[in-house]
């Protein structure tokens, strides 16, 4: 996926609650929405995905009957530790990923951004605009009136994520789970000081406006 974002939806297909309880609520906090559904034919019925977060042993239907028929839509199967019959299968029928259970939500969506990153994978626009600054998600090129901007990882995520509405108002709680994880528990100013470097490299602070005691928008300088 691109940057991972509340635009994409997910879908989990996962029998065990003890795996999908933790990962609808860790995903959220990634700002995601994961439906999720415990058998493989509810799976089948269930609104195209983004993305499918696929548990390899399901009640009704092997988790690899469900890819035969989920086409190209990406996929990351959920596998038991060593389970190489189901690695071996899934990758021939076009699974993207695998990781062992129990799986941590910043793993899954780590992998999900490398799935999304793909070539050929596009579930997301794949150049976000405001005014003359463009954002390539595809190569994570920025550009302000055509002129490339050189940003550290972290700067490009917290650019991409307030280049997803510009105009809003980001709260600062949501751009630090983000951007920094749930778990974030770094310096205070952290935020802050990213924001004043942003500024500085874009070339003018008005592009990003501080709503004191709220979050940050994006805004093109008049």
């Amino acid at each position: 996926m691109p940057s991972v974002s509340a635009a994409m939806r997910v879908l989990l297909v996962a029998h065990d609650e003890s795996i999908a309880e933790p990962l609808v609520g860790g995903l959220a906090d990634y700002g995601i929405v994961a439906e999720h559904v415990t058998t493989g034919a509810a799976a089948l019925a269930a609104r195209p995905a983004d993305l499918v977060l696929l548990d390899a042993g399901l009640p009704d239907l092997d988790g690899l009957d469900v890819r035969r028929r989920t086409g190209d839509t990406p996929l990351i199967m959920l596998t038991a530790p060593g389970d190489d019959a189901h690695r071996i299968l899934g990758t021939a029928l076009g699974a993207d990923d695998y990781l062992p259970k129990p799986v941590s939500v910043r793993d899954v969506v780590d992998r999900m951004r490398a799935v999304g990153g793909r070539p050929g994978r596009s579930t997301a626009t794949p150049v976000r605009a405001c005014g003359p600054l463009t954002i390539d998600l595809g190569t994570r090129e920025v550009r302000v009136h055509k002129i490339p901007v050189s940003l550290s990882p972290k700067e490009y995520d917290l650019l991409a994520l307030l280049a997803e509405a510009p105009g809003a108002v980001v709260d600062r709680r949501r751009i630090l789970q983000t951007v920094w994880g749930p778990e974030f528990a770094g310096p205070g100013r952290t935020l802050d000081f990213h924001v004043a470097s942003l500024r500085r490299k874009l070339g003018d602070p008005a592009w990003i406006e501080n709503r004191r005691g709220v979050g940050f928008r994006l805004t093109a300088p008049a």
